[in-house]
């Protein structure tokens, strides 16, 4: 299929050819594993199996059961084809023509071709749907049908994160008819996708039940027949599910039992890296906030190795720069070292000699994250900052946070809180917590920060291809963040999961996403 053949536009590159997804096995195969159940315990319940409107990185895993993009990621956060084959980027960097995998089909029948790609971008894109993740997808202008196999997206403006967009686990594809059928809000109960699972049942604070679907493109795939994903709030019992054998896997396995699985012959309990940072954002546009040696002080007053300790056992590292080692553009800065004597003395310069008092909200109510804000209370008390904590519930957070429409008004100031870029590129794990464009109620910057100069690299990053430029305006952009210091900049995680030694074919990917299309019960 040559270029010219589908645009004009096009530059006479050949196709970006992504390869294929592993070798494919014989269908027979299967049928040696198969009549099995995988049970997988997790931490809390899922909010929607609509990925298009979901923000919770557990609801997207487990819609993985029964949903597949265009794209998506290795183990090691590298870019993949999955129902793609390769693509074209125009010259000026506005159409990206996308040739799709054949022989693919829907849960309900349907084929996969290019009129299912349209229709999912176009209910994500337009906004009276009112989907979460319509601030993803917003610089799609059209999506055009070239033929069966071929579809064109045009944006509105060069993005060159937009492949990467493309591999973020809310961009699945969804059957035209069932969207047909069900509707933009009830399509959320009813996922028909390409995946290996087929949807079963839902019980909300009970189970979801995801069967093998006969007709999966990946011949051999899938090797177990079912799998049943039980949300398991209380840390002891998921723990006790993997010692009895009632679940195979669990994550986040509590830091404070990894020990005690560990002794355990019949499990694996497995440690790696991952792209998760945790950190304490302070409202720049309020006092004392608002002075840069006040923030830097805090930033000297926590000890970020004890607190990796304290509160996450061990498994967890000193944040090194503004974006954790792995997503791609991440700049090492080098952790603020622990010195309460400077941060005293910063306190003083800014006038406030005898601290202050203010508030550290966070973001969750688990028993790690009620750790950490203890231990940044009485890491702040230290130097004079008197903090009153408060972990807040869900509906407190998206009142007091997320849906907040004055920034001038925002009663946030210490807020401790988390992010994984799930594009595994910079530019989402910049652009949704330190442009200026992302203020609540439209994203996630709840440090309120703004910086002309930071703006202005996020922008150009997006604009341009070449590598080294792109290196240059994301490094300049990070060591810009961190000399102004509108976070705390605490820990990246280590992830941490128990598996029972019978499993294989299931891990936790660095942005904590669950993989398990290689699922397999060897016993």
């Amino acid at each position: 299929m040559s270029a010219t053949a589908k645009s004009k536009a096009m530059t006479a590159a050949k196709w970006l050819a992504m390869g294929t997804l592993g070798a494919a096995l014989q269908f027979g195969a299967a049928n040696a594993f198969a009549a099995k159940t995988a049970t997988i315990a997790v931490a809390s319940t899922f909010t929607t199996m609509d990925p298009y409107d979901a923000n919770d990185t557990l609801s997207l895993s487990v819609a993985k059961s029964f949903y597949q993009g265009l794209f998506g990621f290795d183990k090691d956060m590298k870019l993949i084809p999955v129902l793609a084959e390769g693509y074209l980027v125009s010259k000026d960097g506005l159409e990206y023509t996308i040739r799709l995998k054949q022989g693919v089909k829907f849960h309900d029948g349907t084929v996969f071709k290019a009129d299912a790609v349209k229709a999912v971008f176009d209910r994500v894109t337009n906004p009276d749907n009112k989907l979460k993740r319509y601030n993803l997808f917003n610089r799609i202008s059209k999506t055009e049908v070239l033929n069966d196999y071929t579809v064109k997206i045009v944006l509105k403006e060069p993005f060159s994160a937009f492949i990467n967009v493309l591999a973020h686990p809310s961009a699945v594809m969804i059957s035209p008819a069932a969207l047909k059928q069900y509707g933009n809000k009830d399509i959320a109960f009813h996922p028909v996708g390409t995946g290996p699972f087929k949807f079963v049942e839902w019980k909300q604070t009970d189970y979801m039940k995801v069967a093998k679907f006969d007709g999966y493109w990946k011949q051999g795939y899938p090797k177990v027949d079912e799998i049943l994903w039980k949300p398991v709030v209380d840390n002891n019992s998921r723990s006790a599910m993997m010692q009895t054998g009632e679940a195979q896997f669990t994550y986040p396995l509590p830091y404070e039992q990894a020990d005690l699985l560990k002794s355990k012959s019949n499990l694996d309990v497995i440690s790696g890296p991952s792209i998760i940072q945790r950190y304490m954002s302070m409202n720049v546009k309020q006092k004392p906030f608002d002075n840069i040696k006040v923030r830097e002080a805090i930033n000297y007053a926590i000890n970020k190795q004890a607190l990796a300790k304290v509160a996450f056992n061990g498994y967890a590292v000193p944040m090194d720069g503004v974006l954790p080692q792995g997503v791609d553009y991440a700049y090492k800065s080098g952790a603020w070292p622990y010195d309460v004597k400077k941060a005293k003395a910063l306190l003083a310069e800014a006038g406030y000699p005898n601290g202050f008092e203010t508030e550290l909200w966070s973001a969750y109510t688990h028993t790690t994250a009620m750790k950490v804000i203890q231990f940044l209370q009485q890491q702040l008390a230290q130097v004079g900052i008197k903090a009153k904590i408060q972990a807040l519930e869900a509906g407190q957070r998206v009142e007091r946070v997320e849906s907040w429409q004055d920034p001038a008004t925002a009663p946030i100031r210490l807020f401790f809180v988390g992010w994984s870029s799930s594009t595994g590129e910079a530019d989402w794990g910049l652009r949704p917590l330190l442009a200026s464009e992302s203020f609540p109620p439209r994203l996630f910057n709840t440090a309120y920060y703004k910086s002309d100069k930071v703006d202005a690299d996020i922008a150009k990053a997006l604009t341009v291809t070449d590598r080294k430029e792109k290196e240059a305006l994301y490094k300049d952009a990070q060591q810009e963040i961190w000399k102004d210091a509108p976070w705390a900049f605490l820990v990246t995680e280590k992830l941490l999961y128990a598996r029972a030694k019978t499993l294989k074919g299931v891990y936790i990917m660095p942005d904590q996403a669950y993989e398990f299309e290689n699922i397999e019960l060897t016993k």
